[in-house]
């Protein structure tokens, strides 16, 4: 159904301000990993196929694009649900309700092609919601569970929903359960009639007589709702994680909505991130630097030993192989650990030291990168 698609953005897996190349080498990607002749027999990786396909379709087309930033699957399905909200908890309803173009030829001709009231009481998806968790660096790279709370709309528990503090529900006594009042008019001589919008029922076709207190006849309430989320590893900062139902309750047997939790990441003490890579800078000693030396790199693992030459410069940049983020959806690959070792220059030395570096210095010889230097000089004053 076409209430249960995902967002077009979240199927290929790119943000929605992504440029066309991006939204291209994306569908590339999804179209090669669940294509058929890969993936034999696999219903749900066809299903995907398809899935990422018709995504495609709309946002590689500026066109489509644009009318589905604008009213989510409303603007490019014209199947999708009456009344139904898009994939941001907003279809044409979140512009204002607009109702079928045969109730605004109806306000003139008489009639449509359908009621006011076969849309107001169609089913309507309720709206998402969104809440915001922060995690550390190490729940975000390996996944965790998490609890948010978050207030959303849902049916009254005291009168189940129905507005109705004794149940009762009557047919509206003035348009007789349509949901719409004809009216005869004057224009320019001849009588047009009109069809709108019963003002007594407010186009529904029921009246609550006997109104519950507790939602004061709206039959819905704003609650907090606790919800256990489960963030896959390798999430990162400003992505989404979806759960599905647990946003504001449908109406007239609409599904419910999601929740969308935005992933903040709070800043570590050593490690930074660059897709799925973990960098770092270690710092060295002159000495580790001039002779060489094993060295404890810190990961998200624990600590690794690692051997680094001898004649380390500062800056330069060594690299552990499947020590860094596991992809989203795919925990067995991971990024790397890319480390830079920073190159400490001693200070405070005491007359002794001083004295052996300076005999140091004299036994050496300039180094490559000196002598060119000298040189360089040397011609340009020349």
């Amino acid at each position: 159904m076409a209430e249960n698609k995902r967002d077009y953005y979240e199927v290929l897996g790119v943000n929605k301000g992504a440029s066309a190349e991006e939204i291209k080498k994306a569908y590339r990607k999804a179209a090669m990993k669940y294509h058929p002749d890969r993936n034999p027999g696999d219903k749900e990786a066809e299903e995907k196929f398809k899935e990422c396909g018709e995504a495609y379709e709309v946002l590689s087309d500026d066109s489509k694009r644009q009318r589905y930033d604008q009213f989510g699957f409303a603007g490019v399905d014209p199947n999708y649900g009456a009344g139904g909200n898009g994939p941001y908890g907003a279809g044409f309803s979140g512009f204002g309700d607009f109702g079928d173009l045969g109730d605004i030829f109806g306000e003139f001709f008489g009639g449509g092609s359908r009621s006011r009231a076969s849309t107001q009481n169609a089913p309507r998806r309720g709206e998402n919601v969104m809440s915001h968790l922060e995690l550390t660096f190490e729940e975000a790279a390996f996944g965790c569970e998490k609890e948010v709370a978050t207030q959303r709309i849902e049916n009254c528990a005291v009168c189940n929903g129905s507005g109705s503090a004794d149940g009762v529900i009557e047919t509206c006594t003035q348009c007789g359960g349509r949901g719409q009042v004809r009216s005869v008019q004057n224009f320019m001589g001849m009588q047009m009639q009109s069809t709108t919008t019963c003002p007594s029922c407010n186009g529904r076709g029921k009246m609550v007589k006997n109104p519950c207190t507790t939602c004061k006849g709206k039959g819905k309430v704003r609650k907090t709702n606790r919800v256990k989320v489960k963030i896959p590893a390798g999430v990162d900062a400003g992505q989404s994680v979806r759960v599905r139902g647990e946003g504001c309750v449908g109406s007239n047997g609409g599904v419910n909505g999601d929740l969308l939790v935005e992933i903040y990441i709070k800043r570590h003490a050593i490690f930074t991130r660059e897709d799925f890579d973990v960098l770092c800078e270690v710092p060295i000693s002159f000495t580790q630097a001039a002779l060489g030396a094993e060295i404890e790199v810190p990961t998200i693992d624990g600590k690794v030993k690692y051997e680094i030459p001898e004649g380390t410069q500062t800056g330069r940049e060594f690299v552990l192989r499947d020590k860094g983020i596991p992809e989203v959806g795919n925990p067995r690959r991971r990024g790397d650990h890319r480390f830079t070792v920073v190159v400490e220059t001693p200070t405070r030395l005491t007359k002794e030291q001083k004295e052996l570096l300076r005999q140091l210095e004299g036994s050496m010889e300039e180094t490559p990168k000196r002598k060119k230097f000298i040189d360089n000089l040397k011609d340009f004053f020349d």
